[in-house]
């Protein structure tokens, strides 16, 4: 329940933000433009809060529905406006003073998204250095030569200093299907340089890693349970937080991932753990359960929170931390990196190349911001700043009824010189709204099912 309710606030804190700046840039740019502010609302529905300037006459309102916004402008095609005011309605600028107004939403969850990783930057980055386990064999990181404990240094002549950074590396280049140069080193050994060849990589991420064979490397070491879901099977068998689990159906467990690979082997089964408890073995039996990836395909779970004594992973732990100038670049960069990628992935996905499970709605995005408000100042801002990315290109897209529908009919009625005709942008947006909704009908789908597991 506790956790339910720090997302829940994480959620409405950070996508409060987000629509709050979004709305901002239209509020400001349109009045910049000389056009006539009604209201500007944080969320949708009824007014719960608010306010009415005394001075502009603009009404502030926080709304009952906390999943958008709006600013309401001066506009004929939405009520009467008197004669003196024309001047001063959406509709009578010009369109390119319209596209500033639409395109500011999406500029300025740009410019908060590079404002947010530059003071992240400069707070640090904690990750963990990109040194990878031995790949299977047959898969593309063992046909380029990879090694157990390779440390990787560079990409496609890109630096690389974390896991993450490698693994967002790894998803752009795949999308070209090329090969890719790859730097690694092995201890005190000199660096070799290897071609990992990507021209029969999946598109999609989850695919692709699997193809790959690329995992994070494990130091050696036992895995020990933290927290236990009640009604688990983990609880049922009496696993207890804190229990080193040595073996499985006799198997040794030298690392977390390779009990968790062991459990989501045998969905289902029944299985024989050995744990250690206060310096006593203790032998316990568990039924697993069996939930679905997001492939589909059916996987053991346990119930418990698998993780490691820290000391192991000391040495396997870096942050990527810059001075104020240093900075401005890694934001610039990152914002632009997430940015291209988003629109990639979304291309394929139209186009069947990556899976529409990859699509996410409100409630995995409230898991999200719920874990990265517990890890700390820099995940939940980091998250902040990725949100804020993918809420600027989606808002970008050319649906009518989005940002970039708006930005269309616009730059359409500038090169026409007259606006279309009013059926044919009735048509677009009740067709930007069945689109929408079917896309909002995935997000919510997939939601559901990741809940269900």
């Amino acid at each position: 329940m506790t956790q339910w309710l720090i997302s829940a606030a994480a959620f409405i804190v950070s996508i409060g933000v987000l629509v709050a700046i979004h709305e901002y840039g239209h509020y400001w740019v349109a009045r910049r433009m000389g056009v006539r502010v009604l209201r500007y609302s944080i969320g949708f529905g009824s007014r719960i809060a608010g306010w009415t300037s005394r001075r502009t006459g603009i009404e502030y309102w926080l709304s009952a529905i906390p999943l958008g916004g709006y600013v309401k402008m001066l506009d004929e095609r939405e009520a009467p406006v008197a004669e003196a005011d024309l001047p001063y309605a959406f509709n009578r600028v010009h369109p390119l003073r319209r596209i500033a107004i639409v395109i500011a939403g999406p500029g300025v969850n740009i410019l908060f998204a590079i404002l947010v990783y530059w003071l992240v930057f400069m707070l640090g980055v904690p990750g963990i250095k990109p040194v990878l386990e031995a790949p299977p064999s047959g898969s593309l990181a063992a046909e380029a030569g990879v090694q157990s404990q390779d440390q990787v240094r560079s990409l496609g002549g890109s630096s690389i200093q974390d896991w993450q950074q490698l693994r967002l590396a790894l998803i752009e280049r795949a999308l070209d299907h090329e090969r890719v140069s790859m730097e690694v080193t092995h201890g005190d050994a000199a660096p070799r340089h290897l071609t990992l060849d990507l021209s029969s990589a999946p598109a999609d991420p989850d695919a692709l890693f699997a193809r790959l064979g690329m995992d994070l490397y494990q130091p050696p070491a036992t895995p020990l349970v933290g927290q236990v879901l009640p009604g688990s099977p983990a609880a049922a068998a009496g696993l207890q937080s804190g229990d080193e689990v040595v073996s499985i159906d006799g198997q040794a467990m030298a690392s977390p991932q390779a009990l968790v690979k062991a459990i989501r082997a045998r969905p289902g089964q029944r299985v024989h753990l050995t744990v250690m408890r206060n310096a006593q073995q203790h032998e316990l039996t568990a039924t697993l359960a069996t939930r679905k990836s997001a492939s589909g395909q059916s996987i053991g779970h346990l119930g418990a929170q698998i993780t490691v004594d820290s000391a192991a992973w000391d040495a396997m732990r870096t942050v990527r931390q810059y001075g104020p100038l240093a900075a401005i670049p890694q934001a610039l960069g990152k914002t632009w990196e997430l940015s291209a990628l988003t629109v990639r992935l979304m291309g394929r996905m139209v186009i069947g190349q990556v899976s529409w499970h990859n699509v996410s709605g409100p409630i995995q995005i409230a898991t999200f911001a719920g874990q990265t408000a517990q890890l700390g100042l820099v995940a939940f801002l980091s998250f902040m700043a990725l949100i804020s990315v993918s809420l600027a290109v989606l808002n970008l897209l050319p649906i009518p009824v989005l940002d970039g529908g708006h930005l269309l009919y616009y730059a359409i009625e500038w090169i026409r010189g007259r606006p279309l005709p009013e059926a044919v942008q009735s048509a677009g947006q009740q067709l930007g709204m069945v689109a929408l909704l079917m896309l909002m009908t995935v997000a919510f789908y997939n939601d559901i099912l990741r809940l269900l597991g």
